[in-house]
């Protein structure tokens, strides 16, 4: 099998298989404000994000890459939807183009299409100072993204099996390139050891990647004889993810994703201590069902709730969001008392008004 043909598969899989109709996000719990004293049409969603400034907390996340002509018809139109609401948007992995200049116009017509608007490049930790380079050239990139794939590189049936130096190689990156780097986990979360781990060596944002959404291991499971079904639960759950990594109060920015659906679950994201919000597997599903348009419209009914629950919580910038009384039960709860973190402090706290 070519990567080509993977990646279409993994696109297949991905709408195929879904997201669990419950994810830990729903642990969240606001704490209703009857005095909110805000508006609606004086929410500011801008953020400051690794250093860039973007207009809005929604990024689109990586998702294809080197799929041929139908991954530049994806790309294509999410970069459209992306120009259209003002969201972010980030590729998925570029090392088949890098290697193979033939893929490099699946790429390119995100930058074509997304002129003004933030693009992330993207490769996996296997990568080369040389080879992060050229991703980001390729795009006229904002920032790298690099992905960490363990677990669907070790269910994938032609996987890596040797995971040593990725630390080495992100650091050599984050050298060598004029962009901030990002780094991505792909849907089994990140631990606050981790975080810690990767903010010692200069990476600019944290995307946690939990579990709770497009899921690798089911993906790949599906393309295997005998299934590594322990690992389709494996990993942290993505609001236990966020408060962990929001728990070391580093100067890393930090992107929540893995499973939010809408506007309110990033909303809670965001008020567990992210700064971004970003989507996949909801976009894809969008895009597919109805196009650049059904994609676009998705994305601004997510801005219309994420502005509604700021305003109900008395937020008016995203920065408050993040200072807002929320509850945690649950599952996460647990995670996170045995995990060292105190849950109290986030059902104490008030907004600085």
């Amino acid at each position: 099998m070519t990567r080509s043909e993977r990646k279409r598969d993994h696109i297949q899989y991905a709408l195929s298989t879904g997201m669990p109709s419950w994810n830990s996000l729903d642990d969240i719990r606001f704490v209703h404000n009857s005095l909110p004293e805000t508006s609606v049409s004086e929410i500011d969603v801008s953020v400051i994000n690794g250093g860039l400034a973007l207009s809005s907390p929604f990024i689109i996340n990586a998702m294809t890459g080197g799929g041929g002509t139908e991954t530049e018809h994806i790309n294509r139109s999410l970069a459209r939807a992306a120009a259209e609401t003002g969201a972010a948007m980030a590729v998925g992995s570029q090392m088949g183009a890098v290697k193979d200049e033939r893929e490099w116009y699946t790429f390119e017509t995100v930058r074509a299409n997304h002129p003004n608007g933030r693009v992330f490049a993207n490769l996996g930790s296997e990568l080369t100072p040389d080879q992060a380079v050229k991703a980001v050239e390729m795009l006229k990139a904002d920032a790298l993204q690099i992905h960490l794939n363990v677990i669907q590189e070790l269910v994938m049936p032609e996987g890596d099996r040797d995971f040593r130096g990725a630390i080495d190689r992100i650091k050599k990156t984050v050298q060598a390139v004029d962009v901030p780097v990002i780094v991505k986990e792909t849907g089994f979360g990140m631990s606050a050891e981790n975080v810690k781990a990767l903010e010692r060596i200069g990476v600019s944002v944290v995307d946690i990647g939990g579990h709770g959404g497009t899921n690798f291991s089911r993906i790949e499971n599906q393309r295997r004889e005998r299934h590594l079904s322990f690992f389709d639960e494996w990993g942290i759950p993505t609001a236990a993810s966020i408060a962990e990594a929001a728990s070391l109060k580093s100067t890393l920015s930090l992107t929540a994703s893995g499973g939010i659906r809408n506007g309110v679950e990033a909303a809670k994201a965001i008020a567990l201590g992210a700064d971004a919000a970003a989507l996949a597997g909801s976009v894809l599903a969008a895009l597919k069902n109805g196009g650049r348009e059904e994609a676009a419209s998705f994305l601004h009914q997510c801005m219309d709730e994420l502005k509604m629950v700021m305003t109900a919580s008395g937020a008016s910038t995203i920065s408050e969001l993040k200072t807002v009384p929320v509850v945690i039960e649950g599952k996460t709860k647990e995670w996170l008392n045995e995990r060292g973190i105190d849950t109290k402090a986030y059902s104490q706290r008030h907004a600085d008004r």
